[in-house]
């Protein structure tokens, strides 16, 4: 039985436009590398990673060409290891029994539009993880919400960015929760189309560029529970640039320190950097990291460290700063048992899904299936703005 799908695709729009659906803000924003190519769940993709050019100080004309300075070029790698399956059944009693109220097709239109909803939510979440964690820096209080009576917090994420060389080139963006941009839309100055330039946000509610930066909300931007180590101290001077951070005399308590904790030193209380992995987190003493470029001012040995309040995570980024790879899975030669294939895209957040429908004995099911993975391949384009 073939064209099962394309009969019934129009549904599948259609009921797109009438299911309810969150934010998507993020997905849109980063690279996204995807396609119809197939990939097995596992794979690996790697970016090439180049270091910090040596700059010479001397000059000497000579009839000898010099040999150059020698420059490491590392790689990091993801792996597409998530994958996100919605599987819909129907026999031919469940098909008798709908069309005599709704329809079959409005009720299957609107399952698969579910399904796309959900399936897009998880990966908006999924990608706000890898994101806000590997933030370079962060800003603001964390347990109060951003923008409550101006927008100052724009220029301060803007200059974390600038300052670790991220390029202000209209793919900047501050994926914000819906919380943050109420407070954002509130702001009287916004609303006034002499001092904000036009009424789209007074009359359309739609967000602003502000600063060179995009502006967008987003449903997957969630809370940090903070971890429970206190009374840590660096058991090593800190040199500007270091991501490795030493420590020791920490109470770990239940977690100890977590990844996505902000923290601050008794010596530098205005640089706040967001723990990125390490040994030992949840013992007395081990190491932290944190994303580059680093420690910013110089900390000195048995100096406290203090891990902020739980937060939301506002996370803004340059697009080429986070890669998110979706693929539809692999299939063996001659392929499955699935009677027709079609491929959908999300008009929300743009991502296309596979779609396959697999006959059984009385009973047919409709599967929408994508493998992926997310990667913040530079993680200094990339600060928390915490709410």
């Amino acid at each position: 039985m073939a064209n099962v799908l394309t009969d019934l695709a129009a549904d599948i729009y259609k009921a797109a436009d009438i299911v309810g659906r969150e934010q998507v803000g993020l997905i849109p924003s980063v690279l996204i590398n995807a396609g119809s190519e197939r990939a097995a769940f596992g794979d690996t993709v790697r970016s090439h990673v180049t270091q910090k050019a040596t700059v010479n100080n001397t000059y000497t004309p000579s009839m000898t060409i010099p040999e150059g300075d020698d420059q490491t070029v590392g790689n990091k790698t993801m792996t597409i290891d998530k994958v996100a399956n919605v599987q819909i059944p129907w026999t031919g009693e469940d098909i008798l029994h709908v069309n005599n109220g709704s329809g079959y097709e409005t009720i299957w239109g609107d399952q698969i539009a579910q399904a796309m909803r959900a399936i897009t939510n998880q990966i908006e979440g999924d990608l706000w993880s890898e994101i806000y964690t590997n933030a370079s820096r962060a800003h603001g209080t964390a347990g109060t919400t951003p923008f409550g009576s101006n927008f100052d917090e724009v220029a301060e994420i803007r200059q974390i960015l600038v300052d670790n060389g991220a390029p202000m080139d209209g793919q900047v963006t501050l994926a914000l929760n819906t919380a943050a941009g109420t407070k954002l839309r509130n702001l009287a100055q916004l609303q006034k189309a002499n001092e904000a330039g036009g009424t789209q946000l007074l009359r359309q509610g739609a967000l602003l560029d502000l600063q060179g930066i995009m502006f967008k909300e987003s449903a997957g931007i969630g809370l940090h529970a903070k971890g429970t180590a206190a009374s840590a101290l660096t058991n090593a001077v800190l040199a500007v640039g270091d991501t490795t951070l030493a420590f020791d005399t920490s109470t770990a308590g239940a977690t100890g320190f977590k990844v996505g904790d902000v923290i601050t030193f008794a010596a530098d209380t205005t640089n706040k950097y967001v723990v990125t992995g390490g040994t030992g987190l949840t013992s007395a003493a081990g190491n932290i990291t944190i994303a580059g470029p680093g420690i910013r001012s110089a900390i000195p040995e048995n100096n406290a460290i203090t891990v902020a309040a739980s937060y939301t995570g506002n996370v803004a980024f340059h697009r080429n700063a986070v890669e998110l790879v979706a693929r539809p899975p692999a299939q063996p030669q001659g392929g499955d048992a699935a009677v027709d294939r079609m491929t959908v895209q999300d008009p929300f957040s743009g991502l296309v899904y596979e779609m396959a429908v697999y006959k059984g004995y009385g009973k047919s099911m409709f599967d929408v299936t994508t493998f992926y993975g997310a990667k913040a391949w530079k993680e200094d384009f990339i600060a928390t703005l915490l709410g």
